[in-house]
């Protein structure tokens, strides 16, 4: 992964286990005038110094979301050894990725072509100097996912999600139902986001579903806190490599972890509010309990959506109270994003893989900015400091605007 914690896995859960936050005052665009100044930003530095070749050769087609998610796959294709692989057509791509929005200055651009009568100059389009046509590759979701499995000589099934904040996740799911399948028996899953951006936070900013009231950036995403008042964007990649346990035995691969279970989910509610009772989400993570073929008191541990807003965190705590019962006392749960803030699409990938890494360490990650205790969110979400617990079996949550949900059941290994 990289994030606006880290450059990579290591770096950013290590981050994480120590409570930090990679929030801060925005510095790739000017925010004057806008009532949020403050995201999760990843270090252009950082970027550069990291893209490969490949990565280079593509760039002016490239988003800056797969720019990440290409320098994520890379650290999980070495570590995973997806080169020795010689049958590249049993290795897709399934990626959660919404493109790359218009930047004001291509907008004001292409209006020069556009006369007092509303008719386009298309000859003065076309022309050098005109409308450059990698700015319409990068707006694609579906590009992503393509570029993606050319740079990585990835010939089996190849699919994009775009679903807002679930699309990590349910690439991930969907990788998994591909491969149970038999149609691959590799997969490169996660999700890549960057629209930290003008046109990317207006939207929200319409909504008034961002953090604008905060002490400070770094204190600014705090889930379940009773004085939380929106999300703070952010951006990064994550990617997972999948494999059908046999054939990663069969090559002595590394085996970090397992996929158990999977389950998605539509509130079919509202566009911006997930249902109130999270019928959805209490779906979806049952679903994924069900597939995983474990009960309730399996799970170790949650890792929850978390997004700071007063909606989901107290929808998402009804949700867990109403699958659990008593025993959603004794689980912890804890929200990724109150360090990393909400990368969208990457968010369900990034928290997948910090789970992983959890149950590896014995580590459970904190929920940072817990000073104010709200009466209505009142379970265990590890305030302000990583415990050290050995566990298991892990949930973690993803749901997205337009009420898309998705949960994963997630596993330490055992051979």
């Amino acid at each position: 992964m990289i994030t606006p914690l880290g450059r990579n896995c290591e770096e950013t859960f290590s981050n994480c286990s120590h409570g930090r936050s990679g929030i801060d005052y925005i510095q790739s665009f000017d925010t004057s005038g806008l009532p949020c100044h403050i995201g999760g930003e990843v270090s252009e530095a950082w970027i550069e110094k990291l893209e490969n070749k490949d990565a280079q050769k593509y760039r002016k087609y490239s988003s800056r979301g797969l720019r990440l998610m290409q320098i994520a796959t890379a650290e999980a294709a070495a570590q995973g050894g997806l080169s020795s692989i010689e049958d590249r057509h049993a290795i897709g791509v399934a990626l959660g990725s919404h493109g790359e929005n218009p930047k004001p200055q291509d907008m004001h651009h292409l209006h020069q072509f556009l006369d007092d009568n509303g008719n386009w100059d298309i000859q003065g389009l076309i022309k050098d100097g005109g409308y450059r046509y990698w700015n319409f590759f990068r707006r694609k979701p579906d590009v992503a996912s393509s570029l993606l499995a050319t740079a990585f000589d990835c010939r089996g099934p190849n699919l994009t999600i775009v679903s807002a904040c679930a699309a990590g996740s349910q690439s991930i799911g969907e990788a998994l139902r591909l491969i149970e399948d038999q149609q691959c028996k590799v997969m490169i899953a996660g999700g890549c986001d960057a629209l930290l951006d003008i046109i990317g936070m207006a939207g929200f900013l319409l909504l008034k579903a961002l953090s604008e009231k905060h002490p400070s950036p770094q204190a600014a995403s705090r889930p379940f806190d009773r004085r939380r008042n929106g999300f703070v964007m952010s951006e990064a990649a994550g990617a997972l490599i999948l494999e059908e346990r046999e054939h990663a035995l069969a090559r002595g691969a590394t085996i970090l972890g397992e996929l158990k279970g999977y389950g998605a989910s539509a509130d079919a509610y509202r566009i911006t509010d997930p249902h109130p009772k999270g019928l959805g989400a209490i779906i979806a993570m049952k679903s994924a309990l069900n597939d995983a073929g474990v009960d309730i008191a399996d799970i170790d541990y949650i890792n929850a959506h978390g997004t700071s807003t007063s909606q989901n965190d107290l929808t998402e705590t009804r949700a867990i109270r109403q699958i659990f019962g008593e025993r959603a006392d004794a689980i912890p749960v804890s929200s990724n994003k109150s360090m990393l803030g909400h990368s969208i699409a990457a968010a369900g990938a990034i928290e997948c893989i910090l789970s992983l890494m959890g149950i590896n360490s014995s580590t459970i990650l904190p929920t940072i900015n817990q000073e104010f205790k709200d009466p209505k969110c009142n379970l265990d979400y590890v305030p302000n400091e990583s415990r050290t617990k050995k566990h298991h079996t892990v949930l973690s949550n993803s749901f997205g605007f337009g009420g898309q949900n998705a949960s994963l059941c997630i596993s330490r290994y055992n051979d």
